[in-house]
């Protein structure tokens, strides 16, 4: 079935559509990794987002029951140069269409990604849509949509009720979930015991669980948003003083936010596997999804020191606070999908916890 692609200047692009026959509208993205396309899918980070890949090919090694980074699809929809309806993986177990069939979520493939992905470079990302119907009606539609942004996106993506994982470690740590990864919760239980917390858990509630320290996940939408301010952002503030803290993407974000620095939107964001980032004299490929960044001169002059940078577009990838024992990266340690060469910073939390 012929399906369109609508963005809100205006340009339509025509293909296939597959997975499931909806039509629906979001913000339009795009992620360089070449491999992945199953834990990107899953990601909750991508709630609120037509995402678009940049690898032509996609599905080639199906689906599988391992590489979840959550219970569901999250994207609001995928765009694609080309899928692959025979996939070859010995753990495969279904293709891509299926897949989005299942989770009601619309593709559409056949497109010129590459058109698409210089023109979301050059004007930035876009509202848009994916329908089987008429473009113009729907170019009405897009226009006179709010984004997502301006919603909690991560009320959407959150646990409901408190968690707990008990690994038998001498150490306990409460992760606020804005939308978390499972790959995080897998990273964390290797070295403590996880109490996953929804992102609106009140200060009271988090002391009568006595852990050891606190992790903010990774999430999507806008950290700013007033609701993310007065819940999160104002009881991390109660906490701070005495808790060691870390936190990955949007939770490094909420730090930032914590403590005074401002946050601001990326043109296009870094969505990918192959990020490059400076830290501790080293370079390292890191894995990456977020449209936001933290301001560095706010961060600065909130007490707040920068450790990691992009080196694409030297945006801060990392910072740690002067005097208490908290710090946070923007990218992805645990990876999944990605390199997994910065995974010794969950290491450094657990010694913080131990005082070593």
């Amino acid at each position: 079935m012929k399906g369109f692609l609508v963005l809100e200047d205006g340009t339509v692009f025509e293909g296939e559509a597959f997975g499931a026959r909806k039509e629906i509208l979001g913000e339009v993205v795009f992620a360089t990794g070449m491999t992945g396309y199953q834990e990107s899918l899953t990601d909750p980070s991508y709630c609120g987002q037509i995402l678009a890949a940049s690898y032509p090919l996609i599905g080639n090694y199906g689906v599988n029951d391992i590489d979840f980074q959550s219970t569901k699809v999250q994207v609001w929809g995928y765009v694609v140069k080309e899928t692959c309806g025979s996939p070859s993986h010995r753990d495969s177990r279904t293709t891509i269409h299926q897949l989005l069939l299942e989770n009601g979520i619309p593709g559409i493939s056949g497109i010129d990604t590459r058109s698409l992905i210089r023109r979301l470079r050059n004007f930035g990302t876009m509202k848009g849509g994916i329908s089987t119907a008429d473009p113009e009606r729907l170019l009405e539609r897009i226009r006179g949509m709010r984004h997502p942004e301006e919603s909690n996106l991560v009320a959407n993506v959150s646990t409901r009720k408190i968690v707990r994982l008990d690994r038998g470690k001498p150490k306990t740590v409460a992760l606020f979930d804005c939308g978390l990864k499972s790959s995080i919760i897998e990273e964390l239980g290797q070295r403590f015991n996880v109490i996953q917390l929804p992102f609106d858990t009140p200060e009271k509630t988090v002391r009568a669980l006595e852990p050891d320290g606190i992790f903010i996940s990774n999430g999507p939408g806008n950290p700013a948003h007033h609701e993310m301010m007065a819940s999160t952002v104002a009881t991390l503030g109660k906490l701070k003083e005495d808790f060691p803290m870390m936190g990955i993407c949007l939770g490094h974000q909420l730090l930032s936010l914590m403590f005074g620095s401002k946050t601001y939107k990326l043109k296009f964001g870094h969505r990918g596997i192959n990020q490059p980032v400076k830290f501790e004299g080293k370079v390292y490929i890191t894995s990456q999804n977020h449209g936001f960044a933290v301001d560095p001169v706010s961060a600065e002059e909130a007490g707040l020191e920068i450790t990691v940078t992009n080196l694409n577009d030297g945006t801060v990838e990392g910072m740690r606070h002067r005097e208490l024992p908290i710090f946070s990266v923007q990218f992805h340690p645990e990876a999944h999908p990605g390199p997994q060469d910065t995974g010794f910073l969950f290491d450094r939390f657990r010694k913080m916890l131990e005082g070593t």
